[in-house]
């Protein structure tokens, strides 16, 4: 019996992994079949102008499914973890109320994880001047200095996130000496009310950097050092979390004379590969039931269907 003919599943479809394993043009695939809508889980693709170097889905892409969370913030505000999880639990009950089905789609850990677990972060008011304080260690000594201080004061919660992202570690560390309490226990889960099915798409690791170097020279070519200078002349600072992003990090220290393009473009590359291997741990440490590799979308939608299925009774 065809999916659209049987009683509607509020359920979301989490489809997952590292950059440039093709989980957009999946995505995109499913939605030619499936009655979805896609709800974005990539931490990069919430800035508005920020484009070319954050892969964000094209006109094309955005006009064969609808997609929900792009472009949300300007790349000098801040949307923390749990304000993302209420817009996209917003999404998720709208998708639904459409009968539709959700596609939580994104390389974004943390983003997945929350959204299927129902983290729910500790209740703790900001604390601009240590902000401040926090991030100008950062700027001054590096990511992983910071990560450090983390680590010293909440080793549990350091293992769960990753180093180099630096507004997540800033506000461990806000809760961690605002409290005097460990971060990680303050944090709690509450079960989401849907079901949930995980797939993460896979690839030969030396095909998949060889698609990424390729994917990056690209983006060169389509303008992402115009777009990162644009941004710096619209009056966004090079030490902006957003602006940490891989590329825009990168071709910011070519523009401020601190190496050459060719060595920018090697650092991207070089970095990106680091990443990937940082979201494999992710994803592999917090369980995603279904590794595919390089899926046909006729077998990934055939995955669904039995799941839902399975949910229904059906046989």
């Amino acid at each position: 019996m065809p999916l659209a003919g049987r009683q509607p599943v509020n359920a979301v479809i989490a489809i997952e992994g590292p950059t440039g394993a093709g989980k957009t043009a999946l995505a995109v695939a499913l939605a030619a079949t499936l009655p979805v809508e896609v709800v974005n889980a990539d931490s990069r693709q919430i800035y508005r102008g920020m484009d070319i170097g954050t892969a964000k889905p094209s006109a094309e892409e955005r006009a064969a499914v609808p997609h929900h969370l792009l472009d949300i913030v300007a790349p000098d505000e801040t949307l923390t973890l749990a304000q993302y999880q209420a817009r996209a639990t917003a999404a998720i009950n709208d998708i639904h109320a459409q009968n539709k089905l959700v596609l939580l789609v994104g390389g974004t850990g943390q983003y997945i994880t929350a959204v299927l677990e129902g983290w729910r972060a500790p209740e703790v008011a900001p604390n601009e001047a240590l902000r401040l304080e926090l991030e100008a260690y950062a700027a001054a000594h590096g990511p992983l200095a910071l990560f450090e201080r983390l680590r010293m004061l909440d080793l549990q919660a350091a293992q769960q996130m990753d180093p180099y992202n630096v507004r997540r570690t800033i506000r461990a560390l806000e809760v961690c000496l605002s409290t005097g309490q460990p971060f990680s226990a303050q944090r709690r889960k509450e079960a989401p009310d849907f079901p949930a099915l995980a797939v993460a798409l896979t690839m030969d690791r030396e095909l998949l950097y060889q698609r990424l170097d390729e994917r990056i020279e690209r983006m060169m070519a389509n303008g992402l050092l115009e777009e990162v200078r644009a941004l710096h002349e619209h009056g966004y600072d090079w030490h902006l979390p957003s602006m940490s992003a891989l590329g825009y990090a990168q071709l910011g220290s070519y523009l401020r004379g601190e190496c050459s393009l060719e060595e920018a473009v090697s650092a991207i590359k070089r970095e990106t590969r680091s990443f990937v291997r940082r979201q494999y741990t992710w994803f592999r440490r917090h369980g995603a039931p279904h590794w595919l590799e390089t899926p046909e979308p006729q077998i990934v939608q055939h995955l669904i269907e039995d799941w839902l299925a399975g949910l229904r009774g059906v046989t």
